[in-house]
């Protein structure tokens, strides 16, 4: 299935129905009065996040929403019916931003939290709401309201406890492969992941999701590269991997290099806690790991004990930095975590 993280659509709310201008006409009955009956309600567009989704695919070949107007009213008091509404379900995660692509207008960020993008408009008046004592035979009835519309961006930042980051060829593929079921493209060259890849990872009777972000590099804040279109993906993420090619000559400036990366996007990402990891340690011997270790350990200003040595290829290392990872990734879910529910923007209809 192809990936695909971001979408235009343009949705319209049905229009109330008219209300009825009518008069009772019934034999012996002289003056009837009015009895013209409202209209119905336009429907309403509503968005709902459901599991099973994870990507906004079918919004490339579908991109208009237009719910159906209400229907009108009718003698004997009758009132219209309201019209359905249109239900889109999108992905757990996916946030809907205004037509300026800055305003956020729902963060739908757990299943079953439904936002109304366009509210459908009320049913006009028939005649009969008009009457009174001193107005006893109104020929007034109102037309329905309209009903919204809107162009509206659907973002998907994919929800996962563990995020792995890392310039392009930091091994961040195969370590996905080795740690989980999950199949990523894997070749010796540049930006081989293009869209962010997710797995399983299962450890000591437990399991957490890990996500593959395509590799960052210079300038990704600006959108150079792949830019800030998978940078937000982060976002979602408990804890960070940073993984760091141990076969190259400077480890602390790719190190540093991404963090200033994290750091210029905003957004809190250099505040998510990280666990330095360096990789392709089999290409390396042990006295040649422990240096490049001990040059990531000053860059990334912690203990040299806390530099992850591990290798994807051969699975050294990758089960101790798994139980690592899950140890924030259980702290993140006792505090609320990531993925706690957001809160309703609105009210259904």
């Amino acid at each position: 299935m192809q990936f695909l993280d971001e979408a235009k659509i343009y949705v319209k709310a049905g229009d109330g129905g008219a209300g009825s201008l009518s008069f009772r006409r019934e034999k012996f009955i002289e003056f009837g009065g009015p009895d013209g009956g409202n209209g119905g309600r336009g429907g309403s567009v509503i968005a709902v996040a459901v599991d099973g989704l994870n990507t906004l695919i079918d919004f490339r070949y579908r991109q208009h929403f237009v719910a159906r107007n209400g229907r009108g009213g009718s003698g004997r008091n009758r009132t219209g019916a309201d019209a359905d509404d249109i239900v889109i379900e999108v992905p757990v995660g996916t946030i809907l931003l205004a037509e300026d692509k800055t305003t956020v207008l729902a963060d739908l960020a757990a299943p079953g939290i439904r936002f109304v993008i366009a509210r459908g408009g009320d049913g006009g008046f028939g005649n009969d709401h008009f009457k009174s004592s001193t107005n006893q035979a109104p020929r007034r009835a109102d037309p329905g309201w309209p009903g919204e519309e809107r162009w509206v961006w659907l973002r998907l930042k994919v929800l996962a406890d563990v995020g792995l980051i890392g310039l392009p060829n930091a091994g961040k593929s195969t370590l996905l492969a080795a740690a989980s079921r999950a199949r990523p493209k894997i070749a010796d060259y540049p930006f081989t992941t293009l869209s962010p890849q997710l797995g399983v990872v299962y450890i000591d009777d437990s399991e957490f999701v890990m996500a593959d972000i395509p590799g960052l590099i210079e300038g990704a804040h600006e959108g150079v590269g792949l830019g800030t279109r998978f940078l937000g993906h982060v976002e979602r993420c408990g804890v960070l991997l940073h993984l760091v090619d141990g076969t190259q000559e400077d480890v602390a400036g790719a190190y540093r290099t991404v963090r200033r990366e994290l750091a210029e996007y905003g957004a809190g990402l250099e505040a998510k806690p990280e666990i330095p990891v360096l990789t392709k340690c089999d290409a390396l011997d042990a006295a040649g790991v422990e240096a490049q270790a001990k040059k990531l350990a000053r860059a990334a200003r912690c203990k040299l004990v806390l530099v992850h040595r591990i290798s994807g290829v051969t699975g050294k290392g990758v089960a101790e930095l798994m139980r690592a990872a899950f140890g924030h990734v259980r702290a993140t879910r006792k505090t609320g975590g990531t993925q706690a529910a957001a809160a309703v923007t609105n009210d259904g209809p």
